[in-house]
């Protein structure tokens, strides 16, 4: 292990879509094992939407585990709204809490760990790079279409695919049926 301080910073959403597209499941377990090898942990924080209707969300006890077993969990309520064909969806997006989180924490680490696929943070890896920290990426461009987008892996000083991670952090026994992701589409 390096003496790098490093935060990592994992767009649960995001990670649970792109594993259910390469076919895998993390054991989370493994997975912080082999983030602990980039080097010296100062945080590493999971950010997720939650829908606050949904007593028998199948991702409270992963949340519970996660935040009992070395990560800080940070969550948001979806919230529902009716559009313009009279549907009512739930929306949420965590990117600001986890894009704050980033930048207080940045001037006291050596590298950031941004384990998400959107476009959307590569200004936040431009601002952390300009203070003078590596900016990895755990993503994928394996799924179809790729999950991480083009100018986010343009702008990381480092890509990781994240399926030639599985092999070291799936789970084993194979994908759960049992656990979804806040559906952000149509709410029946």
């Amino acid at each position: 292990m390096s003496d790098r301080k490093v935060a990592v910073f994992i767009d649960g959403q995001n990670l649970y879509r792109t594993t259910k597209s390469l076919g895998f499941d993390i054991d989370f377990k493994k997975l912080l094992t082999e983030l602990n090898s980039l080097g010296g942990f100062v945080r590493v924080k999971y950010y997720t939407c939650v829908d606050e209707d949904d007593d028998n969300s199948s991702i409270v006890p992963l949340l519970d585990w996660l935040s009992y077993n070395g990560y800080s969990v940070v969550t948001k309520y979806v919230r529902g709204f009716t559009d313009a064909d009279g549907k009512t969806r739930l929306r949420g997006k965590i990117d600001v809490e986890l894009t704050v989180d980033a930048m207080e924490l940045c001037r006291n680490i050596d590298q950031v760990v941004l384990v998400a696929g959107s476009g959307d943070f590569s200004s936040l890896l431009q601002a952390i790079q300009r203070l003078g920290r590596k900016c990895s990426v755990i993503s994928s461009v394996m799924t179809d279409p790729p999950i991480c987008a083009d100018s986010l892996r343009r702008q990381a000083d480092e890509f990781i695919e994240l399926k030639t991670l599985a092999p070291r952090i799936q789970r084993e026994g194979g994908p759960r049926t049992d656990r979804r992701a806040v559906s952000l589409s149509s709410v029946s």
